[in-house]
């Protein structure tokens, strides 16, 4: 195989990975906020998304540093994006302070 494409697919693996990571803790919390357990399901959910994730990071590597790299390139930027998605929008956006017309 190509080590381009390669190291594009470990790419798209990573974010893969990160979408599932990220968006399963954004769950969780979401999930755990209204149980009546939610240390529970915090640690049970720990557990399944780093299995699934160090699993998968071990997997796509294959023993290559460039692929590993690679796939944490695209696990950060699934965090970006994930963070970008399930922001909630500011009602009241914080106010700029006004600056000094003169020098106290």
């Amino acid at each position: 195989m190509n080590d381009t494409l390669a190291l594009v697919l470990a790419g798209l693996a990573g974010g893969l990975l990160g979408a599932f990571f990220f968006g399963g803790l954004w769950w969780t919390v979401r999930k755990s906020l209204a149980s009546a357990k939610p240390a529970l399901w915090v640690f049970g959910s720990l557990l399944l998304r780093m299995g699934v994730t160090m699993t998968g990071f071990y997997f796509v590597s294959g023993g290559d540093w460039r692929r590993m790299l690679s796939c944490l390139v695209g696990f950060v930027l699934a965090r970006q994006l994930v963070t970008q998605l399930t922001r909630l929008p500011e009602e009241n956006p914080p106010r700029q302070p006004q600056e000094a017309r003169h020098a106290p």
